[in-house]
């Protein structure tokens, strides 16, 4: 879900031990004129002769290539050039990687006019909403990859009506953080993080308690805090923005966090003010780690604590490689892009440097609450035990637009909670009728 809304606004690792996890044979296709597309990868040979693996490529399947869209930030682009690189040098096959901004834009253009990618990288509230129009299809047949390899959520994640539309790779979710060299030591209670607040705030001179920005993903551990939900499909109603637990949860924000904070509830400004050593404390996801260890913040990463009658519960995303419709065809190159993603979210090496050098949180069973895992991760992986998961109900993106205006509304004081919440719902559910 933080894709989401980054849409909107707009290394060194052993190559060698990453390769050895990579199989010699697989197949990729291209999908070219794919416009506004910043590609990485090179041309695999699909003639006779030796394959770039060195074995003779007459003995082996046709090669192929694929391309694989991602929308990252220029801190986690390079792992991701590096590693597609690694895997075209020990394949037969070539995947061309695509960086591209306004993912949902793209997806749903592109794949219906037949110009989409063999898979693309998002979080998994897409997988009801795609599947359902036809964007994603199931590949459940064709997979080596068994599903018991991931957590239990991240397996339930990919799949929608006994499909299984994808593959896992990362959770993801945000928590809290504090500066070490403004707060001695995680606040046990809210009371406590009040206090380091209060003590280190001076917006007159750049100084805050708190750097968070201000929309539905990132406060949803708050907003939700008190019993209320955005969105339940077993409940009834589904839409849960106007209940008064979620007003309450929107309510102690505007009284115990807001104060404490930028009064730019945007991205941007709300990050930069942590990283740049302003803010004694930030609420961001594990993505923002590699921003942070590029800076020279001495940071913690901890659980948010509990409030007065609230605990924080902050919605939770998995990351995942969806099967797009170009896979459908069932031919060499969709056989190509397969192998890719299976490869992908299977090596341990690689996971472990994103885990490392980018905070993320791996899902592979093997791996999720690993020892091997860096502290912040780990950190990370209790923050996803604290959440819930993300809806993959269609609807869900509906009440997320709904409720972006709203929020900033709230923030700037324009409404009330429970004017602009009602609104919200209001209109959510009127995109259903």
């Amino acid at each position: 879900m933080y894709d989401y809304f980054i849409n909107r606004i707009s290394m060194g690792f052993d190559r060698r031990t990453l390769l050895k996890h990579i199989g010699a044979t697989g197949t990729i296709a291209a999908v070219g004129g794919c416009v506004g597309v910043e590609e990485q990868g090179t041309d695999a040979d699909a003639g006779g002769g030796e394959s770039s693996n060195g074995t003779d490529s007459t003995t082996e399947e046709p090669a192929g290539s694929a391309t694989a869209w991602y929308g990252l930030s220029d801190t986690e682009l390079e792992l991701r050039e590096d590693i597609i690189a690694a895997f075209n040098e020990e394949s037969s096959h070539t995947i061309k990687g695509g960086n591209i901004a306004e993912m949902q834009d793209r997806t749903t253009s592109a794949i219906p006019a037949g110009q989409g990618p063999e898979t693309f990288q998002w979080a998994h509230d897409w997988v009801g909403d795609y599947y359902e129009r036809g964007f994603v299809v199931d590949q459940s047949d064709e997979l080596s990859v068994d599903l018991d390899q991931f957590t239990s959520a991240a397996a339930g994640a990919v799949q929608t009506d006994d499909a299984i539309v994808g593959l896992p790779f990362s959770a993801e979710t945000v928590t809290l953080i504090y500066n070490a060299d403004i707060v001695d030591k995680p606040p046990e209670t809210f009371e406590e993080m009040a206090a380091s607040m209060e003590a280190y705030h001076d917006s007159a001179n750049g100084k805050y308690g708190l750097a968070m920005p201000f929309n539905p993903y990132f406060i949803s551990g708050i907003a939700q805090a008190f019993g209320g939900r955005y969105f339940d499909p077993e409940s009834d109603p589904v839409v849960g923005l106007d209940s008064e637990e979620t007003v309450r949860g929107f309510e102690f924000m505007l009284d115990n966090l807001v104060p404490y904070m930028p009064n730019d509830p945007g991205f941007e400004p709300q990050q930069a003010t942590f990283a740049e050593g302003n803010a004694a404390f930030a609420v961001n996801g594990p993505w923002y780690l590699a921003t942070l260890n590029d800076s020279d913040i001495n940071y913690e990463v901890t659980t948010f604590p509990s409030m007065d009658g609230g605990e924080f519960t902050p919605l939770s995303g998995i990351k995942m490689w969806y099967f797009s419709k170009a896979m459908e065809e069932g031919d060499v190159d969709a056989t190509a892009g397969r192998e890719f993603i299976e490869w992908f979210v299977t090596n341990e090496d690689h996971l472990l440097t994103r885990a490392e050098e980018q905070g993320h949180i791996p899902v592979l069973s093997s791996l999720a609450g690993s020892d091997d895992l860096p502290g912040p991760v780990r950190a990370y992986s209790e923050a996803v035990d604290q959440g819930i998961p993300m809806p993959t109900d269609p609807r869900m993106s509906d009440v997320f637009a709904a409720l972006e205006e709203p929020v900033v509304q709230i923030f700037n004081g324009s409404q009330s909670p429970a004017q602009a919440l009602a609104g919200a719902a209001d209109e959510a559910r009127s995109n259903w009728e």
